[in-house]
């Protein structure tokens, strides 16, 4: 069977103000200052061309597609969402510093959820088991390329489970509009629920003379 090439994509920048909170379910937009590096990082590098695209169902990954995949049909995948930080949503880390249950997710966010949202455990779960389904899809119908628009805590989940070379999921960080290409074969798939990590996305300059 032909291996299949996964380009693994994070949404593109929101606004400042929401810098240092936690956003993960929150439906925020992308900031026209992020609308503009979308643009300008998919004129200078170039997206790569899938058959299939991908996208978690909050508004600043289906914008980032219309902007980099303009006039294509996108898969909504719920499984593709942020983490739920539930009462954490919207706030920073000074403003929950006497919030006792700020204190015990920090110490295990494995394990113990933000109130009235998702522990890492089930979020990892749920990512994990909505990943290896978009697996099985492109393997059963002959797709050989697709991409997922998603968020940074999502792509740093599935590399740091079945990525190859392995890392922790910190190391597997990336811009906004940035990524990593994944290469499933499906008899090592199959065997060890593991795929090669082989390039980043975007890939080289569309035109190399675009420096001088």
């Amino acid at each position: 069977m032909q291996s299949n090439t996964i380009y693994l994509i994070r949404h593109g920048a929101v606004d400042e103000r929401f810098k240092g909170k936690y956003i993960g379910v929150t439906d925020v937009h992308l900031s026209e200052k992020g609308k503009k590096q979308l643009k300008q990082t998919s004129d200078i590098f170039g997206y790569p061309y899938p058959e299939r695209i991908y996208s978690s169902p909050l508004v600043r990954c289906t914008e980032t597609c219309s902007i980099i995949y303009p006039n294509r049909d996108i898969k909504i995948t719920g499984a593709l969402s942020e983490c739920d930080f539930g009462e954490f949503e919207g706030k920073g880390a000074g403003e929950l510093m006497n919030d006792p249950h700020f204190a015990q997710w920090l110490q295990n966010s494995d394990k113990t959820p933000p109130p009235n949202g998702e522990s890492g455990k089930d979020f990892a779960k749920r990512v994990c088991k909505g990943f290896e389904r978009i697996v099985e899809q492109v393997n059963s119908e002959g797709i050989h390329t697709a991409a997922v628009i998603t968020h940074g805590g999502v792509i740093m989940t599935i590399l740091s489970v079945y990525g190859i070379p392995q890392a922790e999921s910190y190391k597997w960080r990336m811009d906004n509009g940035y990524g990593y290409a994944v290469r499933i074969t499906p008899s090592l798939w199959m065997r060890d629920r593991v795929m090669e990590v082989f390039d980043t996305v975007p890939f080289e300059p569309k035109n190399e003379n675009h420096d001088q």
